[in-house]
Formats: C-alpha cells, structure tokens, sequence
C-alpha cells in the first residue's frame, strides 16, 4: 500500500495554523491548496486573484480554481473549525459584536446576487453584491465572526427567499447565541436602528446595543411633552493606537427620559460636520453619557479597519460567479483574518505547563524586530505588517525559483533557504 505524501510545507507559522483545518480537506492537494491560498491572501500582493496568488506561489492556477470551486470540502465545517478556534481563543470572554454590511462593485449580471443596489463602501447606488457582516472586538482588536450575502429580490434563485439586511443581522446574532458568543453590546449603524423589528430582536433576547439612527429619528411623544437637549459636554475619545481626540456629546430626551436613551455625537459642535457627527439610540444603563460616546466611537473607528482589512487579504478578488464558490473564498478570507488576529497579546495562551508560547510576531526574537519595516504596533494591521515581512522571503523565493531553476548561482538559493529557515524560527500563538 502506498503511504500518501505529506503536504509541501510554506512558513511554519502558517503551516501550524493549517494543521487546525487539515482533517477537513479531501486529499494532500486540497489541503495545499488551502495553505497556498492562506499565504497569497497574507502576503503584500496588491491583488489576490487566482492566478496573481498562483504566480507567487508557484502553483498551478487551475489547481487553486478546482479547489475553491469543485473540490469536496465543506466551507460549513471550514466555518465550524474557524470559530471554535475563535471560543478557545476568548476562552469564555464577552466581547462587543458589530453588525455592519459591506458592498463591492461588480460587473454584469453572471455573478449570483449582483445587482444594481446600494454599496455602502461607495455611499451610492452601484452594480455590486452586498453582504452582512458580524465580527468581534476584544480590547480594541477585531476578528471575524459571520457573514451572509444580501440576496436583492430581483436576484433570487429557485429556493431563495427574500430576507433584509436587518433580518440577516437577526440571524447571525442568533446563530452567536447558540454557539454560546457572549457579547457585551451589540453596535450597528443607522439602517439597523431605523429598523423596528431588529431592535425589538435584540430587545426580545436582552442585549445591550448602541445603535445610530437618523437625525430626524421620530419618538411619539403624548400630549404636552417635547424633546430637550441637555448642554454639550466634552469626552476624551481613546483610540486603539493609544492617542486621544476630543468629542462631544449631548443628550436628547424626548418627553420623560425613559429606559431607552438618545443621544447626539459630533467632532464639533459649532459646526457639527456630517463626516463625524452621529445621533445614536441605546439601552445602556448608568452614568454613560462617557461610556457611550467611546463606544459607538469604536464602531465607527473599528468598521474602517475591518473593511480595510477585508481589503487588504482580497475579499473582494474573486473571479467566480456563483455564490457557492464565492462564499468558499469569503469564507477563507476570514481564516487568513483570523491568523493575523490571534497573534494580538489579546489572545496570548500559556501551555499547560504555564510556560509561554513560542516567539511570535507580537513578541519576536530580538533580530527581528531590528529590520528596519518591523512595525511596533499592537493593531490588526500592524500585526498584518509584520506577517508579510515573515513571508517574504518564501514568497520571493517561490517568485525568482524559475530562474534559480534556469542559472545555477552558487550559494544563492541556499542562502535562500537559510533565510527561509530563520523566519521558520516564529511559530503561530494559537489557542490551546
């Protein structure tokens, strides 16, 4: 009987993080496949189509399309790994989740579920596909959680039926609660919290929320009572980079102040520009008129960076036009997010022993964090900074390995592979 050979290794750092997800593929390739996909995704390439991540890898391109498209591996057990791996990280811990939807341009009418709609990321009405988003925030660092693609009524296929945004965020957060996601509040921009039926959801199952609403929000008011603004008061905003920006903040009462609460954020309150100044409607308790403001402010901070991220690792590169395959790439876009959010010391783990992981990118060794691009954050894509320059040196190899092939430069390619080892020094921080 032959023994099946072992996958072809790429960096020990995303390698281990693949050994989490190997039993879920069919055969050595797919699983290869899946761990080319994860350094394309990671790597500095400016666009992560099939073919730009084939190149760089030095893998087939149509090996890569039969994996994303035919071969016989599930995306709901990929899905079902992912976020396990997400609760052994949180180890218990609440976190705030965001709702929020995110839109990308597309061409023509082949791709399942484009349609001319609109796209939030363009603030106008686009050809494109829409999907609704969930995604976690502990101590400042996001990582992905769910999504769902907003299938527009003129686009559904036999089966479908149609369901809106706010309906879709319903079901991902209930989705959460059964596999037991323990949130501290829910944030969500004003399409949500325009919507009735969606704070009523997250009234029926008792979560806190802070959600924005229009600036002509309307509260029905009993007779003889009005709506009042309480003075401005000024709050320090704390960003995730540690610096500070003024704000201000003022409470609107409409008749009796009740349980649910409003109020009125902006960067400047002469002014009150449109860019930053925001009403919002919360169910919060106590003294939050602080609490609140920093909150919210963390939705609108923290959305960028998720979309910035989805960005960054190609969410929006797939060159499939049916939503089986799309959601495939969707969903191995947030596998490479993942890796890059458990290095975050958010997440730092001791083995069993109570000695600590290997060297990470949060915590290397002392010679790496002397290059001269080594990013010292401790932000999602600082930490993303660091990933590529660990890639670096396979991908370029992979890259210039035709002509290494073609003229024999003596000493060239092994020095190399001896860089290529040194970076194999920095192991995956993953839960335990």
């Amino acid at each position: 009987m032959t023994k099946a050979r072992q996958a072809t290794t790429t960096v020990t750092f995303v390698d281990e993080y693949a050994q989490r997800y190997q039993e879920l593929f069919p055969d050595v390739r797919s699983f290869e496949a899946f761990k080319y996909l994860l350094v394309g995704m990671l790597s500095d390439l400016k666009r992560k189509t099939l073919p730009a991540i084939a190149k760089a890898m030095g893998a087939d391109a149509q090996s890569l399309h039969h994996v994303l498209a035919y071969a016989p591996w599930s995306v709901h057990e990929l899905r079902k790994r992912r976020l396990t791996l997400v609760q052994q990280a949180l180890a218990g811990r609440p976190f705030i989740l965001c709702i929020d939807e995110t839109g990308d341009r597309k061409k023509g009418k082949t791709t399942d579920y484009v349609a001319h709609q609109y796209i939030g990321n363009l603030g106008k009405l686009e050809n494109g596909i829409v999907s609704v988003n969930a995604y976690g925030i502990l101590d400042q660092m996001t990582f992905p959680l769910l999504f769902k693609v907003f299938k527009p009524r003129t686009r559904l296929k036999p089966g479908d039926s149609y369901k809106t945004k706010p309906a879709l965020a319903v079901e991902l957060i209930q989705e959460l609660q059964n596999w037991g996601f323990r949130f501290e509040v829910v944030l969500a921009d004003s399409l949500y919290g325009e919507s009735s039926n969606f704070v009523s959801e997250l009234e029926q199952l008792h979560l806190k929320y802070v959600v924005a609403i229009r600036s002509n929000h309307g509260v029905w008011l009993p007779p003889g009572q009005r709506v009042r603004y309480t003075n401005w008061r000024s709050f320090e905003r704390l960003f995730s980079n540690g610096k500070q920006q003024t704000r201000f903040i003022r409470e609107l009462i409409f008749g009796q102040r009740g349980r649910i609460r409003y109020y009125h954020l902006t960067t400047d309150k002469e002014q009150l520009p449109p860019e930053s100044t925001w009403y919002i409607m919360t169910n919060l308790e106590g003294a939050i008129r602080t609490t609140v403001g920093n909150t919210y402010g963390l939705r609108t901070w923290i959305e960028y960076g998720f979309k910035q991220a989805k960005n960054e690792l190609g969410w929006a590169d797939f060159r499939v036009t049916d939503y089986a395959s799309i959601e495939r790439w969707w969903e191995l876009v947030c596998c490479a997010y993942l890796l890059v959010s458990l290095q975050s010391t958010v997440f730092g783990h001791d083995d069993a022993s109570g000695r600590s992981q290997p060297a990470t990118v949060t915590a290397p060794p002392e010679r790496f964090a002397e290059h001269r691009w080594w990013d010292s954050g401790q932000g999602w894509k600082n930490i993303l900074n660091n990933v590529r320059l660990i890639l670096q040196p396979y991908v370029f190899h992979c890259l210039l390995l035709p002509w290494l092939l073609l003229f024999d430069i003596p000493g060239f390619r092994e020095g190399f592979l001896q860089l290529i080892g040194i970076m194999n020094s920095l192991h995956a921080a993953l839960p335990i």
